[in-house]
């Protein structure tokens, strides 16, 4: 069995710590406790490792958020995973900083990186995983929000949050989406 798990964010030292980049550090995590290491491919960082029979495959996107789509549909299709074992961390504005929310497909609710995934790959019905973010900006700021650092306080949290997160994407490879959504999920 083939999985694919993409982290979205943006390449550049600017927005390494930003919200927006948090798909892009849980896979830094989990390609970190596999013991696995990032190349530069096409479109993409890319590694690969095996768990308990199968293959993982991760990606992070160098076509920016923005053309995410594009990275997705071409190692889908390089590396033959069936949309259904495509794995999408993403920040989530709509719900809660901490809250960690994985489901079987939805809608891109304004997010440009899954609105690309969505156009380029034949629609909604891959997993992702959702981390909250929060909404706690000004009318017409979230785009700085987005692309900001964590807070002091939020920084305390988010090895936890990360690991956890880590757990979710071990768990869908493992067991699939509805039991991870039942056990994993978070607020």
């Amino acid at each position: 069995m083939n999985y694919l798990i993409v982290g979205l964010g943006n390449i550049g030292k600017e927005y390494a710590d930003t919200r927006h980049n948090i798909g892009f550090m849980v896979v830094d995590e989990a390609a970190n406790q596999a013991g696995a290491t990032w190349s530069l491919m096409k479109l993409a960082y890319y590694t690969e490792f095996k768990s308990k029979g199968r293959n993982v495959y991760m990606i992070k996107p160098t076509t920016f958020m923005n053309l995410s789509g594009k990275a997705v549909n071409y190692w889908m299709q390089e590396l033959k995973v069936p949309i259904q074992n495509v794995l999408v961390v993403v920040d989530d504005l709509a719900i809660p900083f901490g809250s960690l929310r994985i489901k079987p497909k939805g809608s891109a609710a304004g997010h440009n990186g899954l609105r690309s995934i969505e156009a380029t790959c034949g629609g909604q019905n891959y997993a992702r995983l959702r981390f909250g973010i929060g909404d706690n900006f000004p009318k017409g700021r979230q785009v700085d929000y987005v692309l900001s650092p964590f807070d002091r306080d939020e920084q305390k949290e988010l090895p936890a949050l990360i690991d956890h997160s880590v757990k979710m994407i071990q768990s869908f490879v493992h067991i699939g989406i509805e039991l991870t959504m039942t056990n994993l999920n978070t607020k």
